[in-house]
């Protein structure tokens, strides 16, 4: 099993990650650790109130495959919180596969983890020219770059930066992931039946409610 591990910070974006984070865990049984520099609660931009499974304190980013960062809709939180930063500069010189849309490479751009490599981002470029962390030469105006052990994508194209982190490693995910044409199914495709163990594991489950 490889190990995941999802950074949070305020006002993450959820909708960004979702397609990637349900296909490693419902499509692949993949477990993933939520990290945050501090236990607390923390509200999403769709405004959902989460608390992290791990604090940068309880994790070492060295024992992840993959560190996947939501975008957000205020960075400034994420940039200026030196406990997340420290723990992502811990990934700097590492094959960790680093996976950042939308605003969030430029945590990655001061950590270190950008140094040297192509990337692509979803914030405003008024906001890289203000950073001398943020390396400009390097941005690439494409949906998704990939460089080395980092992807990077821009917040719109969420369907295809899962993609491409699932296609690094190795998932089987066919010819259109997320993409099927909903005209195309007929109402038999459309109907969907149990096998009889899961079937009667549901009766079984059942059992337990007041029906």
């Amino acid at each position: 099993m490889r190990k995941f591990a999802v950074m949070l910070y305020p006002d993450f974006s959820l909708q960004e990650i979702t397609c990637l984070t349900s296909a490693l865990t419902v499509w692949f049984g993949e477990t993933i650790d939520f990290i945050a520099s501090e236990n607390k609660e923390y509200r999403s931009e769709e405004g959902l109130r989460v608390f992290p499974t791990k604090t940068t304190a309880d994790a070492a980013i060295t024992d992840y495959d993959c560190v996947i960062l939501p975008g957000t809709i205020n960075p400034m939180p994420a940039l200026f919180d030196e406990t997340l930063i420290d723990f992502l500069r811990g990934g700097v010189n590492t094959s960790i596969v680093f996976a950042a849309i939308s605003s969030s490479p430029a945590l990655l751009s001061k950590a270190g983890i950008l140094d040297g490599k192509k990337f692509t981002a979803g914030y405003f470029m008024q906001f890289a020219d203000t950073f001398s962390f943020i390396q400009k030469e390097n941005f690439v105006h494409k949906p998704i770059v990939e460089d080395g052990n980092v992807i990077t994508g821009i917040g719109m194209f969420f369907r295809e930066f899962a993609e491409a982190v699932l296609k690094r490693f190795d998932y089987d995910i066919g010819g259109s992931f997320m993409r099927d044409n909903p005209a195309a199914y007929t109402e038999e495709e459309l109907t969907f039946y149990w096998s009889e163990d899961d079937y009667q594991e549901f009766l079984n489950e059942l059992k337990e409610y007041p029906v």
